[in-house]
């Protein structure tokens, strides 16, 4: 049948399963909206606040469903103003395909109004990106945009389409999408078989598992292949809820802000396994005293990241799940009851600790982990309060923390907090922010609260920017550049101004009765919790520093 090619956009969405879309209309892309209008029973529309907001929130989609977030915006500034959405999910490996409209191919390249090469600018960001000029072109490029979200390791995908193509017409077939395959041609026996040598002869081996076992949903094979390499596990912030956080080998997250337990472990191991990790510069601190004694075993989907940043003595390419699923295979049972003796000793030894006698932003996380009994998606923006919702909340399931690891974009939890919740109705869903970070996004409150999506906005409000101000404490001789943001606002007020209940919280006592309500109201609600300006994320790794040179606040 003949279709426009906004309908055809539609019907390719609908192939897909695409049932929720996050956007905001303009000129070039108004035929797509009035389309998505006619079929707003089959595809919901959440009008963000900002297209920045959109993209967040396509992106929180993706990681709490898995499946594949969608956001849409029309040319020049609609078009720019997803850039950050998407180099955020570019950095952690995200599916997410970015709809958008330019001008009509006449005047295409001649400075149109609201006319930007989008295509370029997000060459950099995108696992690819397309310019469709021709509406036959169209449902292909749609198809395969995601399949390439998906494959390997995923990715954002951008669609760029002339506003013309959105009006011509084109024959049209529906087409249901293949199954994603997974990448397993490039495992080989030979890989395996001297992985499998290479726990066998080890002693002390450890596990650092990364967001790879969650974006390949490896979580069952994951605790099948530790109960057989029976060794302690360690994760990046990516990583968490792959492995369950409440599981006694586990040692909390590695790094810059790990635990003792994990980077002195780490440092001790002699055979570190890597799986779905990338060796971040903030987990390895400087990589020339990074794991000296272990021999390193690598295990991940994309080839480019095999002695990137660390150099290993054996590898495995290919689906994560598809690995460890042969792993357990051919491994024989191991037993590390020594070593895993001496890693339980340096958790008691090393626990961690703040100060209980007035309000902070761990007691703040343990008391929402209390009250959610472990069962919610945290969201979060970047900063002391990301460090503290990774150390404080005990993740025991993937997709359960969404927070941007690779990018580390301030303003990203709000807009991922709605998109999580589209995605995961039957979730509590909790965002996580500083002063620092609301300010960024706190428009999307409004669309919270224009769509009633009820999600819980926890303000740690210190009054700076925090991390930035610990580093300037620590390093810079405490002058505060440019961090203190005392002004006298008021978030509650403003939260109330957007339509949103609000409760400010300033002292200990007066956070659970208020956490509950909001959770039992099951509407929009914001909770500004007043901390010290000065409380920092311990424990800390120095910037060049080796990760076995972590220091806490007694160590200062």
């Amino acid at each position: 049948m003949k279709l426009t090619g906004s309908q055809i956009i539609i019907e390719c969405l609908k192939e897909q399963g695409v049932d929720t879309v996050f956007g905001y209309p303009g000129g070039c892309i108004l035929n797509v909206y009035d389309e998505l209008y006619k079929h707003q029973d089959e595809i919901t529309h959440i009008l963000t606040s900002h297209e920045q907001g959109a993209s967040h929130a396509a992106d929180g989609y993706a990681r709490a469903t898995g499946k594949v977030g969608v956001c849409m915006a029309t040319s020049g500034p609609g078009a720019t103003n997803l850039v950050t959405g998407i180099a955020t999910a570019y950095l952690d490996s995200i599916p997410v395909v970015a709809i958008t409209a330019n001008v009509a191919v006449p005047i295409l390249g001649k400075d149109s109004f609201q006319e930007i090469d989008i295509a370029g600018v997000t060459m950099p960001i995108t696992k690819h990106n397309y310019i469709v000029k021709d509406v036959e072109k169209l449902a292909d490029t749609i198809r395969e945009a995601f399949r390439i979200a998906q494959t390997g390791r995923p990715g954002p995908v951008l669609i760029d389409i002339t506003k013309d193509v959105t009006a011509n017409t084109a024959e049209y077939e529906k087409i249901t999408p293949a199954p994603i395959e997974r990448k397993v041609s490039t495992i080989k026996d030979a890989d395996i078989d001297r992985a499998v040598e290479l726990i066998q002869e080890a002693k002390k081996p450890f596990l650092y598992v990364g967001g790879g076992a969650i974006l390949s949903n490896a979580s069952e094979e994951l605790r099948k292949f530790v109960d057989k390499v029976d060794a302690p596990v360690c994760d990046s912030l990516m990583g968490k809820g792959a492995f369950d956080g409440t599981d006694p080998r586990y040692t909390g997250m590695i790094g810059m802000h790990g635990t003792k337990a994990s980077n002195f472990g780490v440092t001790e191991c002699d055979l570190l396994i890597a799986i779905g990790a990338r060796f971040s510069d903030r987990v390895t601190g400087n990589t020339k005293k990074f794991a000296n004694n272990a021999k390193i075993l690598q295990f991940d989907v994309d080839p480019a990241e095999i002695d990137k940043n660390i150099k290993t003595d054996a590898s495995v390419i290919g689906d994560v799940r598809e690995i460890l699923k042969r792993m357990n295979e051919k491994l024989m049972q191991q037993e590390h009851k020594e070593w895993l003796s001496h890693v339980e000793s340096l958790k008691e030894k090393f626990p961690m600790t703040y100060h209980t006698d007035v309000l902070t932003g761990p007691y703040v996380m343990e008391k929402i982990y209390e009250v959610t009994e472990g069962k919610a998606i945290i969201t979060t923006d970047v900063g002391q309060h990301q460090m503290w919702a990774a150390q404080y909340y005990k993740y025991s399931e993937p997709r359960t923390l969404l927070t941007s690891g690779g990018l580390g974009t301030m303003g990203y939890g709000i807009g991922a907090c709605i998109g999580a919740k589209m995605g995961r109705k039957d979730k509590t869903v909790i965002n996580i922010a500083g002063d620092g970070c609301f300010r960024m996004n706190m428009n999307e409150i409004m669309t919270a609260t224009r769509h009633n999506i009820p999600i819980i906005q926890v303000v740690l409000n210190n009054h700076v920017l925090g991390m930035v101000r610990q580093w300037q404490t620590l390093f810079y001789g405490q002058r505060y550049s440019a961090t203190v943001l005392d002004d006298g606002v008021d978030f509650a007020k403003i939260a109330e101004g957007m339509g949103a209940k609000a409760y400010t919280i300033t002292k200990k006592e007066e956070l659970e009765p208020a956490l509950r309500e909001a959770i039992s109201l099951n509407i929009p609600v914001v909770m500004d919790c007043h901390i010290g300006s000065d409380d920092k994320v311990f424990p800390m790794v120095a910037p060049g520093a080796a990760i076995s040179e972590a220091f806490s606040e007694e160590d200062l």
